[in-house]
């Protein structure tokens, strides 16, 4: 008999183990999230995913994105602002930028036309049906989303968390 033959010979087949595999025991615990439960931006990203989540559910009748939420807040704000400066405003990159504008426009939710004072840039505009969007996904993320945010962290807390939100994004 060969070594290899013998040695599968000695050895008892998986299957015939009394004991279970080591990884299917450690499948059933939960994992120890050691340092990362200490790091804030750990965190930040974990809690961002679950207000994404949220959201969406929240805002399902309209079908918007939370970046897409962004940019039509920011054209019913700035009606007649360039493409770049809503996406630099946002921090959103240029190819993302125009994939979601052709996105919107394709939903008749805004309008893109040529700059008369620079015909390489194009304003943006809200259209009626843009606008009325806007207005029930506003009152979606006002009585569903943001509502449920509040109830859990409480109207001082979550003011208190914008601010700190807010001086990262400013000052980090």
């Amino acid at each position: 008999m060969t070594a290899s033959k013998t040695a599968a010979a000695v050895k008892p087949a998986r299957a015939a183990r009394k004991e279970p595999p080591a990884e299917a025991a450690a499948e059933t615990s939960e994992l120890m999230m050691g340092e990362l439960s200490e790091l804030l931006g750990y965190a930040l990203k974990r809690a961002q995913l679950r207000v994404f989540e949220d959201f969406l559910q929240s805002v399902a009748p309209v079908q918007l994105t939370p970046a897409q939420f962004s940019v039509l807040l920011l054209l019913d704000a700035n009606p007649g602002r360039n493409q770049t400066e809503i996406a630099t405003t946002l921090g959103i990159l240029r190819p993302n930028f125009v994939a979601m504008l052709d996105a919107l426009e394709s939903r008749g939710l805004c309008q893109r036309t040529r700059s008369p004072s620079d015909r390489r840039s194009h304003i943006l505009m809200l259209t009626d049906k843009g606008r009325a969007t806007l207005a029930r996904a506003k009152k979606l993320v006002a009585t569903r989303h943001e509502a449920r945010l509040t109830e859990l962290l409480g109207r001082d807390n979550s003011e208190a968390l914008l601010a700190m939100l807010a001086k990262i994004a400013r000052e980090f």
